[in-house]
């Protein structure tokens, strides 16, 4: 996969590359139809994942499908234990899933 996703870089022009910066729309990157690289779907919330219902405020302030939300992340590297990292891990990509 990563030869894959290395090939497809090199294949990208510097306009297409750039273009990944800004996105389509507050929540999704801009397709590059010419390599079959689809739009995809982002989320926010530094602590967890995140997403607004229709086009949002994108402050926050209202719309949010219900969101998964943990400690922040220089509270939880205070504790030292790898183990409830990898824990807060797998459950963020359960729920990003």
């Amino acid at each position: 996969m990563d030869k894959d996703i290395e090939y497809l870089i090199s294949q990208m022009t510097l306009k297409e590359k750039a273009s990944l910066c800004s996105g389509l729309d507050y929540w999704q990157t801009k397709p590059i139809k010419r390599l079959g690289v689809p739009s995809i779907m982002m989320a926010d919330g530094p602590h967890g994942l995140r997403v607004e219902k229709g086009g949002g405020d994108h402050m926050g302030g209202g719309r949010s499908i219900p969101a998964t939300c943990f400690p922040t992340a220089a509270a939880t590297a205070c504790s030292w234990d790898r183990e409830l990292l990898r824990e807060i891990g797998r459950a963020l990509g359960e729920e990003a899933l």
